[in-house]
């Protein structure tokens, strides 16, 4: 099996396929040439130059390194080609299994105006909306029919990029030509749409995972809600402060979704929640997001809490087995958290910081999803991901607590990273009371001497 990814994720991917016995395939760029995940794999094909449009997004270049080393699978991970609907297309063309959904799947979910039409046809509840918008006479409109805050937002938006919170008419008068050039720019796409803004949202996700048939399962939700800049920080399982009532139609919502489209292999449906809300008697207002029709990266803390390899879950029904073969799924045990490592400086706006790694510790006692170790180099070609630090413990209190032991036992030498921006968060009055939203960060402040 070629995995066609770096980093992180190719190393999770590839310690599956070691423990289930298959061949592994890695690519890599000039930069990656003595990379983890290159040594890992039992072989690698240069695909080249470090630039990503050079190497790890040239479809037809991977596509080719799987014919010649005779691999019958790809599997894309996460970023880069994993959500491409073409690339998908191209590997069932050459006779290569795409390990993902369909490439119609992946059309339809792909853009944000085709995914809420999908919702909304399967009776889930959407944030109110507008069609796609022509130009900024047309966005003016459908924002005073919605009312303002809005968000504008790039259809095939993702990573926070493309969207602009628009809070008057000027605003979005202003607004509409940067995004739609965002979205240009950025994904190929100018389609752009307005939603309502919520004010104080919690980011709360479900986890599925079907076989293509209609069958569909969920693994509970993951609570994403710790945000800088419409980027994800720490995200955990189970949600805190949900009602069971909340929790039960987010996942029934996410599995009728999901089953409408016969959707295969893993996936996540996202949904906005009014924090404000959540007190009422019917668990509070919920609305779609988007699907993201890869596996996610914190597909980690499911695993913990579930006990379960999604990467292997993807593979067998990649293989033709249904779920109907999979044995019952293991009940929620527990809470994960997860804290993204990065090489960034939040003490110069979080710029990324390269070079080379000279120190590397983490507690033996949690689980750490990485891909660089000492003497490994932090290019500035890619995202500046050093790792993923997980905890597992019995409840909530009893998990941040070990999550503050791990990130002040961890070092990372030779670069900047936010580790102790994600210790002064974890240990925040917000986050310890599971009560922070997506625009908590945007205000956080801790003083210069904790950052160090």
């Amino acid at each position: 099996m070629l995995v066609a990814n770096r980093g992180e994720i190719a190393c999770r991917i590839i310690a599956t396929l070691d423990r289930l016995g298959i061949e592994s395939v890695a690519v890599f760029s000039d930069a990656d040439r003595v990379a983890r995940h290159v040594t890992m794999a039992t072989t690698a094909v240069h695909l080249g130059a470090s630039a990503p449009t050079a190497s790890y997004l040239r479809g037809d270049a991977v596509l080719q390194a799987a014919v010649d080393t005779g691999a019958e699978a790809i599997h894309p991970g996460y970023g880069l080609l994993s959500e491409s609907a073409d690339f998908a297309a191209a590997c069932e063309a050459a006779g290569v299994v795409f390990i993902g959904p369909t490439p119609d799947q992946l059309r339809q979910f792909g853009l944000k105006h085709t995914a809420r039409k999908i919702a909304e046809t399967a009776g889930v509840a959407l944030v109110p909306g507008s069609e796609p918008l022509i130009d900024a006479e047309m966005a003016l409109a459908a924002s005073t029919a919605i009312g303002f805050p809005v968000m504008l937002k790039a259809s095939a938006g993702g990573g926070g990029i493309g969207m602009r919170r628009c809070d008057t008419a000027a605003e979005i008068v202003d607004a509409f030509d940067a995004v739609t050039r965002l979205a240009t720019n950025n994904f190929g796409d100018a389609t752009v749409f307005v939603e309502r803004f919520v004010g104080r949202a919690r980011h709360i996700e479900v986890q599925i995972i079907g076989d293509g048939t209609g069958n569909v399962i969920d693994l509970g939700e993951r609570d994403c809600s710790t945000q800088r800049r419409n980027q994800k920080v720490i995200e955990e399982s189970p949600a805190a402060g949900i009602s069971e009532e909340l929790r039960t139609r987010l996942c029934a919502s996410a599995r009728d979704l999901a089953a409408s489209v016969n959707y295969r292999s893993v996936g996540t449906v996202e949904f906005v929640v009014d924090a404000d809300t959540l007190d009422r008697a019917d668990g509070g207002d919920a609305w779609f997001l988007e699907v993201n029709t890869r596996l996610q990266v914190e597909h980690g803390v499911t695993e913990l809490v579930r006990d379960i390899d999604l990467v292997e879950w993807m593979i067998r029904l990649a293989a033709g087995e249904t779920l109907d073969a999979f044995t019952a799924v293991p009940p929620p045990s527990g809470c994960a958290i997860e804290v993204r490592i990065y090489a960034e400086d939040p003490l110069a706006d979080f710029a990324p910081s390269s070079g080379l790694v000279t120190d590397l510790v983490v507690p033996d006692d949690v689980r750490f999803d990485g891909w660089a170790e000492m003497g490994s180099e932090i290019t500035p070609f890619y995202d500046p991901l050093v790792g993923k630090l997980l905890v597992h413990r019995p409840t909530r209190p009893e998990a941040v607590e070990a999550l503050l032991e791990a990130l002040a036992a961890t070092r990372v030498g030779g670069v900047a990273t936010n580790v102790s921006y994600l210790s002064a968060v974890v240990a925040s009055e917000q986050f310890t009371t599971g009560t922070i939203t997506t625009r908590t960060l945007d205000t956080f402040t801790t003083a210069a001497r904790e950052l160090k």
